[in-house]
């Protein structure tokens, strides 16, 4: 029985993910950004009512159009009198699903008839219940749906079953008849809601005669035991559809806090993008401020070259100047030293100090001239290397 709901489950993921996955005209007419939670939602009702099974069908609207859509077709149980029976319905995800409810119809075997009236189900199979008319996207879903529906038929079932007159007892053995289970088709007054007969085999999932009175029943074929089986039973499927509603709200404020972490994530995305685009604006800019910087130091360093030379003419000149000048100082102290004028010993110390300052200014002139040579060597060099270049 597992490996068969494990199966099954195999086949709906692979139908699923194929119809899902297609492109071009053949796709189906819902969003990318929903088909995943679509998926998940159909998986999870089937894993949860296997008489619920996915496929794809084609819709007519009212105003003619036709259009591919999903669908979950199949059974919902429900209880009656303490006793589980099955309703066929077909779940239409519409276009707009599922920001917007599916469209239910109850879809009544040939030995059954829609209730009339019914404060849930039109004439037409239709299914209207407060929870689709509150849907909200995306907490609604497919098993809460189900569920509310199970519920809603069970306290006041939406399809009769019709009257078959019985048919002649086989056994010749005379038995009185069983008023409690005749219900006369011709008196409306005395007629009772019927009810899809409950499930005995899975070749018939809906059956179809009207089952035997519930208190008839408990009195001639149950015993305490079914009872208390059967309450066992009702009790943990009780207990499992709460489990699984409080899995569900888990599991829904886990995705919203997914949800909440994915906004911060992708705002503080945005700030580090601004922040980088900011910081590669200021590189460029930099960038930019270096070059102007590196072409005002060429620039200078050109001037420089240039005037360099001008530069130690200068100090060239200069020196020699000062040097000529000392030469004409001796000259005259030889003069006034000949012709007595200043006495020797101050023309000695005289001598001493102009010829120190003259050596001084001599050797000033020799090194600028060498410098001045080094430069000119450089600067034809550096013009034979262009010119190699080039």
């Amino acid at each position: 029985m597992a490996g068969a709901a494990a199966q099954n489950t195999q086949f709906t993921q692979q139908f699923l993910s194929s119809v899902l996955s297609q492109r071009g005209p053949s796709a189906l007419p819902y969003t990318e950004d929903v088909k995943w939670l679509i998926r998940q939602q159909l998986l999870s009702l089937v894993n949860i009512y296997p008489s619920l099974q996915p496929k794809t069908a084609t819709f007519t609207h009212n105003d003619g159009r036709t259009v591919n859509l999903l669908q979950a077709e199949g059974t919902i149980p429900m209880f009656y009198m303490e006793v589980m029976y099955n309703i066929p319905v077909v779940i239409w995800l519409m276009e707009s699903y599922p920001r917007q409810p599916p469209c239910v119809y109850v879809a009544p075997t040939r030995d059954m008839i829609i209730k009339r009236p019914h404060p849930h189900v039109n004439p037409s199979g239709l299914v209207s219940l407060p929870y689709l008319q509150n849907w909200i996207y995306p907490s609604s879903n497919l098993v809460d749906l189900v569920r509310n529906l199970s519920l809603v038929f069970g306290r006041d079932p939406p399809l009769y079953t019709r009257q078959i007159p019985a048919p002649p007892p086989s056994n010749p053995t005379p038995t009185p008849p069983d008023n409690s289970s005749v219900i006369s088709a011709s008196s409306s007054a005395s007629a009772r809601p019927g009810i899809p007969s409950r499930v005995y085999s899975s070749l018939s999932p809906y059956g179809g005669r009207l089952p035997p009175s519930p208190q008839h029943h408990r009195q001639h074929t149950e015993d305490q035991s079914e009872v208390f089986r059967r309450n066992a039973i009702d009790k943990l499927l009780s207990n499992l559809h709460a489990d699984i509603d409080a899995l569900r709200k888990n599991r829904e404020a886990e995705m919203e806090g997914l949800f909440s972490a994915q906004a911060v994530l992708r705002q503080r995305e945005d700030q580090l993008s601004k922040g980088l685009r900011e910081m590669q604006d200021e590189k460029e800019g930099l960038e930019q401020q270096l070059q102007m910087v590196l072409m005002n130091s060429d620039i200078l360093e050109a001037w420089l070259r240039e005037n360099e030379s001008k530069t130690a003419n200068i100090g060239k000149v200069e020196c020699s100047a000062s040097d000529l000048a000392i030469e004409d100082a001796i000259y005259s102290l030889d003069k006034a030293v000949q012709e007595e004028s200043i006495p020797f010993d101050q023309y000695l110390r005289s001598i001493r100090s102009l010829s120190r300052e003259q050596f001084f200014h001599r050797a000033t002139s020799s090194k600028l001239r060498s410098t001045q040579m080094q430069t000119q060597v450089s600067n034809m060099a550096a013009r034979l290397s262009q010119y190699i270049n080039s």
